[in-house]
């Protein structure tokens, strides 16, 4: 009996090390959320040095408020990069940018001023609600 109850505790440790090891090998998920235009090159800077560090991670930008501005067309960072290319590069590494359709209409945007690639959602704040409540992402704010 003794060593039957051994046998078990020692099967149900391998299964939790196993459940262990496929969690750690996950990609994190990770939502950025970017409020303001004037923060988004440095929103930009910190999803590269990000994907450098871990190429597996999973990103979503979710802009709202003022932060929109930085994806419309012409929108350049300080040093007069089209935000456009920002988007291109890291959408080729699976970076996928929402825009909040509130903070649009408050802007007085429509779809056909933005950059192309990117996603327009209801509400920000509820998205990024949904991102981590539901799908597990982790919240960044550069």
């Amino acid at each position: 009996m003794r060593t039957m109850n051994l046998l078990t505790a020692l099967f149900a440790a391998a299964l939790l090390m196993c459940a262990v090891a496929a969690r750690a090998e996950e990609a994190i998920k990770t939502v950025y959320h970017l409020p303001d235009e004037k923060l988004a090159t440095l929103a930009m800077n910190n999803i590269n040095n990000h994907l450098t560090a871990d190429p597996r991670v999973k990103i979503v930008v979710v802009a709202l408020s003022t932060g929109v501005r930085a994806f419309v067309f012409g929108a350049q960072d300080a040093g007069g990069r089209p935000y456009a290319e920002w988007v291109d590069q890291l959408t080729a590494k699976g970076v996928e940018f929402r825009i909040c359709q509130n903070s649009m209409n408050a802007l007085k945007l429509t779809k056909s001023d933005l950059i192309d690639k990117l996603v327009v959602v209801p509400s920000g704040v509820a998205e990024i609600a949904r991102l981590q409540a539901r799908e597990g992402y982790v919240y960044i704010r550069p």
